[in-house]
């Protein structure tokens, strides 16, 4: 597996970063639709601790990129790529947040409330078979594995408003096997960043523009990303896409006016 994945050609300016964690691959379509005129770098996140993913991404921008480089950070990604710009501000030219978590634990039941309410009665079960799975010590990795994928299955019929189907669920099966021992072990560390307060503290240490592009329709309360982030940070907009779900380069309606947006910016 080449790590990091690299589109268009040198100097690679732009560096996209998937989310999960554990579920690597996801930005391909981005990075594809972007490396035209630029050279993008697709960083897949490997280690087993926030700390290390951390240390992991700066490795692969220190080796590769042409800094101060602009990173893409979607979902989960968009909080990596949040932290490192706060710890290594020199790093960093831009900022742009795609489908952020909310940054604040009061935002955070909100999430699943949506998700359960678009789901039938039996999709509501599975999502508790699924939990208690990746919650048991009794099941073993494969198990896990597997729960992770079927709940990202399930989630992606929440959180998109109107998709292309044929990217909708495997993205021309550029996404890696999902690895449920990096999302139980980072996603730990990570909500507890959110919980005490760091993970928005870090905010101001974050020195570049930052750009946040949130769909109306993700279950991600778009408040929780907006109002902490406009009160924290230096330089930061927030543009709300219409008819979009949380992954915007997989919907109809919306697609065209994320990358229109996302290379203003790359591009400004």
């Amino acid at each position: 597996m080449s790590n990091p994945r690299r589109y268009g050609s040198f100097p690679f300016s732009v560096a996209v970063i998937h989310g999960g964690p554990g579920a690597g691959g996801e930005m391909s379509p981005v990075a594809k639709r972007l490396c035209a005129s630029r050279g993008i770098l697709e960083p897949l996140q490997t280690a087993h601790s926030l700390p290390a993913q951390v240390d992991e991404l700066r490795e692969i921008l220190e080796e590769c990129a042409d800094l101060p480089v602009t990173l893409v950070g979607f979902s989960w990604g968009a909080w990596l790529s949040f932290i490192l710009a706060a710890r290594y501000p020199d790093m960093v030219k831009k900022l742009v947040l795609v489908g952020s978590g909310p940054f604040q634990e009061k935002y955070v039941p909100i999430i699943m409330q949506t998700r359960l309410s678009r789901l039938d009665k039996n999709e509501r079960s599975e999502v508790r078979r699924i939990f208690a799975i990746l919650d048991g010590t009794g099941s073993d990795e494969w198990e896990k594995n597997m729960a992770l994928a079927l709940m990202g299955e399930l989630f992606s019929r929440t959180d998109a408003f109107d998709p292309i189907k044929c990217q909708a669920i495997d993205l021309n099966n550029e996404i890696i096997s999902c690895q449920a021992d990096i999302y139980e072990s980072v996603w730990k560390e990570a909500s507890l960043l959110r919980q005490n307060g760091e993970l928005l503290e870090l905010g101001k240490r974050i020195i570049c523009p930052v750009v946040a592009i949130h769909g109306d329709w993700d279950p991600h309360p778009c408040k929780g990303v907006s109002e902490p982030l406009q009160a924290a940070l230096k330089s930061f907009k927030f543009v709300l896409l219409e008819e979009c779900g949380h992954m915007p380069w997989i919907e109809k309606r919306a697609k065209d006016k994320f990358y229109s947006i996302l290379e203003a910016v790359i591009d400004s």
